[in-house]
């Protein structure tokens, strides 16, 4: 005989499973309120059922029965058992469960109480055969059918437990199962997305800034340019920090110290140019730890057969951070006046910050939460998970693809700096649009290098899998993220539609996720280095933009980035590997 049912109280359900058949008879099935005590009786071969319950919320379920079975073999009834449960559920999910041959007593008594589970030994007679209980915990349904169950509301929070021939397992409902390093990725995505956004706000801010303050073309760079002093100062020392504090710290201390800044920023404006130049710079003190810091998180959360498309999944939240911030910014400035940009969007890494504390973690070996065969699909890597207590300094900088990393991320930086900070002040000033279309025509390139980056990461994986070496596969898709963007730059005088730009994105599946291959350990370091190169090419690259406009024109801006990007493209291809060489 094959029997189940299920009953559930606020915030727990136990299904019974047993031999013969289950038939469930008009009057004999009852629910309500009131204590649970309901007793089915079989016939003489077949077990018998008691419920008890005493609780908050208390339902009666009686009448269990058992038709279709006949005849009884004398094994049968000599094995015939009587089942008693006994659940107790308090405000805190307490319950017992006991089990018991037909006409003897209680051998074992359980005690479940929220997911753990106690014994109390009985007495266990010799013809006890164990039964297979299954322990589940809901949350919005009471049901008790052999197949589909009634539902009654309850408010107790959700979780699930079997208990299989004695053993208690733990079954978690499917928004707990969601790998644990997605959620470390997503959240490296959001941290990223308020990063550019906080970031960007100034480009289009500038405009009504520069006007009220009567500020030029020159002091426009500089403010331009104040946040990478800030932004270069913490590069090397984040990605140290990261490697031997951990990423969860650091990029915490990242986020909470650039949306201060951000909300500071329209009050020292107002202060006068001095203190709005040194709040750009802290503002750049904080997210210049967010790179380093991201990087030596994916290097022990995310294994090698996943870490391109994951590294493009949270370098898109900086383009669609821009593609935020270029779209509200204008809309913004023009209801409430360009201050709110800046308290709107600071104040948004508070909700990051409560949700980084409560879900993140430096590693998967410190997180409790981890399941077994996540934890040994990424410790399985290729990636050392161990920490570092000596940087190398001068084996790293032996290295020609550490250099080929530094050279090509100042090339790639030059470039992606203008399209990030001068395109609003180019569409407004040479196209005469006005500042919401300027800041909207500014979001196609974004906009496309977030769909570019997801693409190249897959494509980068898949060829990784497919056998093709990982040096050609930087190689490839880092030729294709220098050398779009400047055949998109040469064109610029003559289209309107900057979406060619995207191709800047496939930089991320080059030398973006190179740093974690010729370097685990150092992870954090070696971004710290090359993206020091990086903000150079920024704090020298809008500076000098900005001059380069009162002798010259945009064109010659252009031409500038057009080489650079040429010179990385030969100095990668040369120089970089795919293959590890630290460590």
């Amino acid at each position: 005989m094959a029997m189940s049912g299920l009953i559930s109280n606020r915030n727990f359900a136990t299904s019974f499973i047993a031999s013969g058949n289950v038939h469930r008879s008009g009057k004999d099935l009852s629910l309500q309120r009131g204590g649970i005590s309901g007793v089915s009786y079989f016939s003489r071969c077949q077990p018998r059922m008691h419920f008890q319950t005493n609780s908050p919320l208390e339902e009666r379920v009686s009448g269990f029965h058992n038709e279709g079975m006949e005849h009884c073999s004398s094994v049968s009834r000599q094995s015939a058992r009587r089942m008693n449960f006994k659940l107790k559920a308090g405000r805190r999910g307490q319950s017992y469960i006991s089990s018991a041959p037909y006409e003897r007593g209680n051998i074992e008594q359980r005690a479940v109480r929220g997911l753990g589970l106690s014994k109390r030994n009985h007495k266990q007679p010799d013809n006890f055969k164990e039964n297979k209980i299954r322990v589940f915990y809901k949350s919005e349904e009471y049901d008790i059918t052999e197949a589909n169950m009634d539902s009654l509301p309850s408010t107790e929070g959700t979780g699930e437990a079997i208990l299989l021939g004695g053993n208690l397992q733990q079954v978690s409902p499917w928004w707990q199962q969601f790998p644990k390093r997605f959620v470390i990725v997503l959240l490296c995505f959001a941290a990223f997305l308020l990063c550019n956004m906080d970031r960007v706000n100034m480009s289009i801010a500038i405009l009504p800034m520069s006007q009220e303050f009567n500020w030029n073309s020159a002091t426009v760079g500089l403010i331009q340019s104040s946040f990478f002093w800030g932004y270069l100062l913490t590069q090397i020392l984040g990605g140290i920090w990261a490697d031997k504090l951990g990423g969860k710290l650091v990029l915490g201390f990242g986020v909470v110290w650039w949306s201060i800044a951000t909300i500071l920023t329209p009050i020292a404006a107002r202060l006068g140019l001095p203190f709005l130049l040194v709040m750009r710079a802290f503002m750049g003190i904080g997210e210049g730890v967010a790179m380093p810091a991201m990087n030596n998180l994916l290097s022990k959360w995310v294994p090698v057969s996943e870490r391109s498309r994951s590294l493009a999944l949270v370098y898109s939240g900086m383009y669609l951070g821009s593609v935020t911030g270029l779209a509200f910014s204008p809309i913004l400035i023009q209801k409430f006046g360009w201050p709110s940009v800046f308290y709107s969007f600071g104040s948004l890494g508070s909700i990051w910050f409560a949700l980084w504390l409560k879900k993140a973690y430096s590693s998967p070996t410190e997180d409790p939460d981890v399941a077994p065969e996540e934890k040994r699909l990424i410790l399985g890597g290729s990636v050392s998970k161990e920490g570092v207590t000596v940087i190398p300094w001068k084996l790293i900088l032996s290295k020609p693809p550490v250099w080929a990393l530094i050279i090509s991320h100042f090339c790639h930086n030059w470039g992606t700096f203008i399209l990030l900070t001068w395109m609003p002040t180019y569409y407004n000033q040479v196209l005469k649009f006005n500042l919401t279309e300027s800041g909207l025509l500014c979001v196609l390139p974004w906009l496309t290098m977030a769909v570019f980056a997801n693409i190249g990461g897959w494509i980068a994986d898949t060829l990784v899998s497919k056998g093709l070496s990982i040096t050609n596969v930087r190689k490839i898709m880092q030729t294709i993220g220098f050398l779009g963007p400047a055949i998109f730059l040469t064109q610029l005088s003559h289209v309107r539609t900057p979406a060619m730009a995207g191709s800047d994105a496939f930089s991320q599946s080059g030398l973006y996720s190179n740093h974690q291959d010729i370097g685990p350990r150092y992870a954090g370091v070696l971004l710290g280095l090359s993206n020091t190169a990086g903000v150079l090419a920024g704090v020298f690259g809008t500076a000098a933009t900005g001059f380069i406009l009162q002798r010259g024109s945009w064109n010659d801006v252009f031409k500038v980035a057009v080489v650079l990007y040429i010179i990385g493209t030969l100095v990668w291809n040369i120089f970089s590997t795919g293959e590890k060489v630290l460590d």
